[in-house]
């Protein structure tokens, strides 16, 4: 019978994807090992088409008799947490999983056997490095090393994907696509004001060797109006009503994103593009702790503090002209 093992990350979006290097390793390293996922429902959509996952067992805290049930059927005998709670890990503790590997944190720890210290608030590293740390917990040989892009998405899907979204919007099929995220679901302590966003979208307009897009997820009707008014035809308003599957397909046709540090940034990065992404300016909420997974010289970071200054949002336009400047022929 082969083995299995089971990785836990049951929250948000950007959470699950800095925890999929994990997965990624790990079967890259024991290909042998039959690698199952406990996931939220909101990621299940994408963890099922992940190559290196193997299976997807959904956490359901309304009903964790379902979630129990599937676990124990899956027989795992070692479970890795990059997040842990007591309700999970009590879960494990009664689905009888031999051995369950979890960082050494908060009271929930005590129902985890082999623990790992490490002191995330410290932030000496980036969370998806913490959580690779976690692996060495299992087996120490596993080098802590994955390769990019994070997603293998199937080539002909993220196609079929973008070619739809332009015809939709009569987009030429070789104009770049810059994205616009303002949203943060609540989930940032760092972004710019809705007004920067629109400049910054004014002049990648007029720049005119682009088409912008802004994206918004389902709950951010107040925040589309908004936009409206302001852009009117200078920019494509689009929003996600799709899977986090769906999206991710989506953004993998982009050529840059814009956002603050949340969920579709880590999506965005796992597909490789560029990013240009605001993060806070407390050390648990910098870069240094949540950047993403693309490739490093990709990745254009800022941290913003809450009443941030007119010359550092001059600094993030240039900086992003001279992006989108790069290789390109504007008029």
């Amino acid at each position: 019978m082969t083995a299995s093992v089971l990785i836990t990350r049951h929250d948000k979006i950007g959470d699950f994807v800095v925890a999929l290097p994990m997965f990624k390793c790990l079967k890259a390293a024991r290909p042998e090992l039959r690698v199952i996922a406990l996931v939220a429902k909101i990621n299940l959509s994408l963890a099922r088409e992940l190559p290196y996952i193997d299976e997807v067992i959904e956490y359901k805290p309304d009903d964790m008799g379902a979630t129990l049930a599937a676990i124990k059927k899956a027989k795992c005998s070692v479970s890795i947490s990059a997040f842990i709670d007591s309700q999970l890990g009590v879960l494990l503790w009664r689905a009888g999983i031999p051995t369950r590997i979890g960082p050494a944190t908060k009271l929930a720890q005590i129902w985890f056997n082999r623990r790992v210290k490490q002191r995330r608030s410290q932030v000496n590293k980036t969370e998806f490095a913490y959580n690779l740390d976690l692996l060495k917990a299992f087996d120490s040989s596993i080098k802590p090393e994955f390769t990019k892009p994070l997603f293998e998405l199937p080539q002909a899907d993220c196609e079929t994907a973008i070619q739809k979204f332009r015809q939709q919007f009569d987009i030429e099929s070789t104009l770049p696509i810059v994205a616009f995220h303002p949203g943060s679901g609540g989930s940032t302590d760092g972004n710019l004001t809705l007004d920067h966003y629109i400049k910054l979208a004014k002049a990648v307009s007029q720049q005119g060797c682009s088409q912008v897009v802004f994206t918004f997820g389902p709950d951010d009707g107040d925040l589309v109006a908004d936009v409206s008014s302001q852009l009117g035809d200078q920019a494509i308003l689009y929003t996600s009503q799709g899977s986090v599957y769906d999206f991710a397909l989506l953004l993998s046709g982009f050529s840059l994103f814009v956002s603050t540090s949340t969920g579709p940034m880590h999506l965005a990065a796992g597909s490789n593009i560029r990013t240009v992404s605001f993060f806070g300016d407390i050390k648990v909420a910098s870069p240094a702790r949540w950047a993403s997974v693309n490739q490093t010289d990709y990745q254009h970071n800022y941290t913003l503090s809450s009443g941030y200054s007119e010359e550092l949002y001059s600094e993030i336009e240039t900086a992003l002209l001279g992006l989108i400047e790069q290789g390109k022929h504007c008029h």
